[in-house]
């Protein structure tokens, strides 16, 4: 058996050849000089020099710029910064050069400062309030002094007064009079001279605490003025619950002394310097406490609400003083007042309706370490 092998079809007979694709040599571009220009070392290296300096160029010139820029920018914000450091510190500069001008004689200067609320605006505020209590505490100062020297340069010249007249005339009946004359004067001057001691003790805050039976206290002080108010013709009614509190009983007893002395109307024993007489004939006293507060109300003279405040300073009185006999220097309720804060405790008055004055001293639960 023959195997036929394949073949390749011819040409058919009669049938046209066709001509296949003829592939023409592509023209080179123009200025293509071919691989051989990039082999030039020397086109090559002019080529690098100029690609080189043209980054270089543009490189210093973005250096150059950005440099300006930045010198530009930080002027600007420097200037800046320094324009709202002045805005933001000028309250300040206000605070410290008025607190540089201030001074004894110009207390009554204040900041005011004209702010949007903040921190500065706060401080300027508290700061103008701490000089308006300065101002009020130098200005109660310089009364007590002035006040204070009045009323020892009374006394003096009435002593000085009495010693001439009776040097002048020495009838026996005379220099008697004037000798008991002397001895009131100078029991008057003794009374103020304790009671600004107190005072000075008081203001001083205190040297020793112990428990004080102030209940026990005040009953004792009310029976040394029964006498007092029975020749006054004064109701006087207690209603009194024990209370202890952490004091000094040096100081306790006349803050009750002077405040019951006040009540009656007589000088306090011994005597610490009063605020005068308080009281009518046929009045009344209420002397309580309750609550850790001492409270005593007496009748009297209708007191004016604006001048109660004022009677916690020493040398007030409610009307013009007289240097009568007995009549006391003022200096009760201050030394109430003082003792009072030497205790943490807090002092206040309020006038009667139908007459009269009504204080209370309050006392904390627990005297402050």
């Amino acid at each position: 058996m023959t195997t036929a092998t394949p073949r390749s079809p011819g040409p058919l007979a009669g049938s046209t050849p066709i001509p296949g694709p003829t592939m023409a040599p592509a023209s080179p571009l123009p200025g293509y000089r071919g691989p051989t220009a990039l082999a030039d070392p020397h086109l090559y290296r002019v080529t690098k020099d100029i690609t080189d300096a043209t980054e270089q160029a543009a490189l210093s010139r973005l250096l150059t710029v950005s440099l300006i820029a930045l010198l530009v920018f930080a002027a600007i914000s420097v200037a800046l910064a320094w324009w709202m450091a002045g805005r933001v510190l000028h309250p300040v500069s206000v605070i410290t050069s008025t607190a540089r001008r201030l001074s004894a004689a110009n207390l009554q200067e204040r900041i005011a400062l004209d702010a949007p609320p903040g921190e500065l605006k706060h401080l300027a505020d508290t700061f103008d309030g701490m000089l308006d209590r300065i101002e009020h505490l130098v200005s109660a100062q310089q009364r007590f002094a002035a006040n204070a020297a009045h009323e020892l340069r009374t006394p003096l010249a009435v002593q000085r007064a009495a010693a001439e007249i009776g040097l002048a005339d020495p009838d026996p009946a005379n220099v008697r009079r004037i000798r008991g004359k002397l001895m009131e004067v100078a029991e008057d001057s003794e009374q103020l001279i304790e009671g600004l001691l107190l005072l000075s003790v008081s203001d001083q805050g205190l040297q020793r605490r112990e428990p004080v039976a102030l209940g026990d206290l005040a009953r004792t002080v009310t029976a040394e003025y029964a006498d007092d108010a029975w020749r006054r013709g004064l109701t006087v009614a207690t209603d009194i619950y024990p209370l202890t509190v952490d004091g000094d009983p040096v100081l306790l007893a006349p803050l009750v002394r002077n405040l019951v002395a006040n009540a009656v109307g007589a000088p306090p024993m011994p005597v610490q310097g009063y605020g005068g007489s308080h009281n009518h004939p046929d009045g009344r006293i209420t002397l309580s406490i309750d609550d850790r507060t001492l409270e005593i109300t007496n009748t009297g003279p209708p007191v004016p609400a604006e001048s109660v405040p004022y009677l916690f300073e020493p040398f007030r009185h409610l009307e013009a003083r007289r240097h009568a006999p007995g009549e006391g220097a003022g200096l009760g309720l201050s030394i109430v007042a003082s003792i009072a804060r030497a205790h943490s405790a807090e002092a206040t008055a309020h006038p009667n309706p139908g007459g009269g004055l009504t204080v209370r001293v309050s006392f904390p639960a627990r005297l402050p370490e």
